[in-house]
C-alpha cells in the first residue's frame, strides 16, 4: 500500500509549525471557555472579538492542566469534543478538503471521512500542546462588512522570537460564528489536505483514502 503524507505542517517547513497549528486550533475551538452562554447569546460577539477574548484563556487552560500538558489523548480528545467541535464547522472543512469527490461520497462514507479526519488532527497535533508556554494571540483589526458572512481573522502568536501568522476563515452560521479553515504562516490546512487526499482518491477512491487515514491513526495510537 503506498503510503499517504498526511501532516502538512511538515510538508512545507518543520515540525515547528505543527504546535503552532495546535495553538491555533485551540484557540479556534475555546469559545466557550471564557463567558457565560446567556451572555454571549444577548450580545453577539464579532468573530474577531470572540478569538481575542477567549486566547489568553485557552492557554491558561492549557498550562494549568497536567494531562493536556503530557499530551493525554483522552484528555486532549474530550477537550477537542467539548470545547472545539462545537464551535468549527467540521462537515464543511473535511468536505472542502476532500474537495470535489465530497459530492460522489455516499452518506455513510462521509461520516467516516470525517471521523477519521478528526482523528488524524486531534493525533497529529496533540503533541503541540506540550509546547505552549508564555504564548499570546494578538488579532488584527477585522476588515469586514457588517452583514458579511465569511471573514478571515487576522493575528499573530507573540512570545521569544518572531511573530508567527495565523490566520482563521469563519463562516456566520445560524448557530453563530464557526471555524473551518486555518492558516499557520502562510499555509492553509485545508488547502494542503485537499491536494494529498485527492492523490490517494485518485489512486484507490474514496474508500482507499478512508483505510489510509484508518491504517495512520492506528499507527499514531501505537506510538502514542
Amino acid at each position: 500500500m503506498d503510503k499517504l503524507v498526511i501532516n502538512p505542517m511538515d510538508v512545507t517547513v518543520n515540525a515547528r509549525r505543527r504546535w503552532l497549528a495546535a495553538l491555533a486550533w485551540g484557540v479556534a475551538g475555546a469559545a466557550v471557555l471564557g463567558g457565560a452562554p446567556w451572555a454571549r447569546a444577548q450580545t453577539p460577539e464579532t468573530p474577531d472579538a470572540l478569538i481575542q477574548r477567549v486566547a489568553a484563556e485557552v492557554f491558561d487552560t492549557v498550562k494549568r492542566d497536567p494531562a493536556l500538558r503530557a499530551g493525554d489523548i483522552a484528555r486532549i480528545s474530550a477537550l477537542v469534543d467539548t470545547k472545539l467541535m462545537p464551535h468549527v464547522d467540521f462537515e464543511r472543512m473535511t468536505a472542502s478538503a476532500v474537495g470535489r469527490f465530497w459530492r460522489s461520497a455516499t452518506p455513510e462514507q462521509r461520516q467516516r471521512l470525517m471521523a477519521e479526519f478528526k482523528t488524524l488532527l486531534v493525533r497529529t497535533y496533540s503533541g503541540a500542546l506540550t509546547q505552549i508556554n508564555d504564548q499570546t494571540l494578538v488579532v488584527r483589526p477585522l476588515r469586514a462588512a457588517a452583514d458579511a458572512t465569511e471573514v478571515v481573522v487576522r493575528s499573530e502568536i507573540r512570545g521569544k522570537g518572531e511573530p508567527i501568522q495565523l490566520d482563521y476563515r469563519l463562516a456566520r452560521t445560524p448557530q453563530g460564528w464557526k471555524v473551518y479553515d486555518l492558516n499557520v504562516m502562510g499555509v492553509w490546512l485545508v488547502d494542503t489536505y485537499r491536494t494529498q487526499f485527492a492523490q490517494e482518491i485518485n489512486a484507490r477512491g474514496i474508500d482507499g483514502l478512508i483505510a489510509t487515514l484508518a491504517e495512520r491513526n492506528r499507527s499514531n495510537a501505537q506510538r502514542s
